[in-house]
């Protein structure tokens, strides 16, 4: 597996809501419902997955709305659960004899990063999706997905917790192709 910064790097959002379908699909068949419900918070809430595996059941059963202290940048962050709140109960109650919401089939402990990159990978090979996938493309997609639907950077940059909106736009992959094209389609 490639180091942390250069998967983040070479790692791209899911741009096609049919192969995020493809990707929860082959999850659930091929891999299972742990680590379907992993890429479907994942991409609904754009935590970093090492945020995402430090979860306890505890601290989401019943709540849907739940604060996390993000690993990388020590802040506070809001996280909605509505969108995924039935799939995450249904999830937690077939889970007997851990306090972790993503366990690992090794001991008391949840699964590492290392495996949840697998288990992304598996899936990704059964979905056609091309090579760029990583545990931070669900990061990414959620960025993509959220910067489509609402159009605002700043506020993404602050979702996210960049420095700057230029950043933001990089990370999910809005290319000055792309601006290029609005720009010479804007007209009023």
């Amino acid at each position: 597996m490639a180091n942390k910064k250069d998967e983040i790097k070479d790692v791209q959002p899911i741009r096609s809501l049919e192969k995020i379908e493809d990707m929860k699909w082959s999850l659930r068949r091929f891999c299972g419902e742990r680590d379907y419900i992993m890429f479907l918070l994942g991409i609904n809430t754009g935590l970093r997955v090492g945020d995402l595996l430090k979860l306890k059941i505890s601290d989401v059963k019943g709540k849907k709305k739940i604060t996390v202290k993000e690993g990388k940048t020590k802040k506070g962050r809001t996280i909605y659960l509505e969108s995924v709140y039935e799939e995450l109960i249904s999830y937690i109650e077939t889970l007997d004899g851990t306090e972790w919401l993503f366990p690992s089939r090794k001991g008391d402990k949840a699964i590492s990063r290392i495996q949840a990159y697998r288990q992304l990978n598996k899936a990704s090979e059964m979905t056609d999706i091309p090579d760029g996938i990583g545990t931070h493309t669900m990061r990414k997609t959620f960025g993509y997905w959220h910067y489509k639907q609402f159009k605002d950077v700043a506020e993404l940059q602050i979702i996210l917790n960049h420095s700057h909106p230029k950043i933001t736009l990089a990370y999910i992959g809005i290319t000055e192709e792309q601006i290029e094209d609005n720009m010479r389609r804007f007209s009023l």
